[in-house]
């Protein structure tokens, strides 16, 4: 059964290209190596600096843990935010062809 991750932050405003570009490289890295098991989208807000993550997973691996364009993300988030980040897992009630059901 999948499990959908929903993670959502706010950035520093003087972070956001920053955010953007590192992103950016995950996305590519994962067009390069096709992770199975993996539906991935990342969505800029409205007010220019939050972000959501939306991670479905089709089993117990994660690929994003092998990718060293995520590792890159990740390693110094905590310097690039202003809030967050809020964790949650998250049910599908419905989906019209985003999210597997």
């Amino acid at each position: 059964m999948p499990v959908t991750k929903v993670i959502r932050y706010k950035t520093k405003p003087e972070c956001v290209e920053e955010n953007e570009r590192l992103i950016r490289g995950v996305y590519a890295e994962l067009a390069s190596t096709k992770p199975d098991g993996l539906h991935y989208a990342t969505l800029r807000l409205d007010d220019g600096v939050s972000f959501l993550h939306v991670a479905v997973l089709d089993g117990d691996e994660n690929p994003l843990t092998t990718s060293a364009a995520f590792a890159e993300f990740q390693s110094d988030i905590q310097n690039r935010l202003a809030e967050g980040p809020i964790q949650a897992d998250a049910t599908t009630v419905g989906s019209y062809r985003l999210l597997p059901e």
